[in-house]
């Protein structure tokens, strides 16, 4: 069984990499998806959360507004310290517990698919980290028109993640995705050879 790290910036395209490597046969562990699981109304996230923000930030529904806890959270570096330390243990327990359950049922390959990899130092659980990227002018440009941000606001959510420059001196592969989608995921099969067929188990 082998276990990649799978990460990149905040519309780098990395949810594209993930799906294509789930569809290939890979165990995908996805933070995100775990995160927004532990903050549903009852969880020990939302309730974490709740108390600290206050109902303010509550939809009528009783959900999350996610995107006023990240306006205040992008704009505080104090705020975004207390996210981490009271979600990363959360995800980290829950990422563990299914890294335990492919274990059990031998998989081959699992895949740590996590934003904030090298941030949170989950990259030391991983035997290789890949980092999908685009240069930062396109993922500028992709944030806003995906999620209908200003370019203030843009910019403060890809200033808030690790550098671009410094996510690459760390990982130990690259996937380019400024070009096709057919030339990100030829990309990704030749890793794909790579993590399958170098005999590691």
């Amino acid at each position: 069984m082998k276990i990649i790290g799978l990460t990149g910036g905040i519309a780098s395209g990395k949810s594209t990499v993930s799906a294509y490597l789930r569809k290939k046969g890979a165990s995908i562990i996805d933070a995100d998806a775990i995160a927004h699981e532990l903050l549903e109304p009852g969880k020990t996230l939302y309730e974490a959360y709740r108390q600290h923000f206050g109902e303010k930030i509550l939809l009528p529904d009783g959900k999350f507004n996610r995107r006023a806890i990240g306006q205040q959270v992008f704009s505080d570096p104090v705020e975004r310290e207390w996210i981490g330390a009271a979600a990363h243990p959360l995800i980290k327990q829950e990422i563990c517990q299914w890294v335990k359950q492919y274990r059990a049922e031998k998989k081959s390959l699992i895949v740590l698919d996590v934003p904030l990899l090298f941030e949170s130092g989950w990259d030391k659980m991983a035997e290789k980290v890949c980092l999908v990227y685009v240069e930062e002018k396109i993922q500028l440009e992709r944030l806003m028109k995906r999620n209908g941000y200003g370019r203030e606001e843009a910019a403060a959510r890809i200033a808030a993640q690790m550098s671009l420059e410094e996510k690459k001196k760390r990982a130990d592969c690259l996937i380019d995705n400024s070009g096709s989608l057919s030339s990100t995921l030829r990309q990704v099969d030749n890793l794909w050879k790579e993590w399958t067929h170098d005999g590691v188990s």
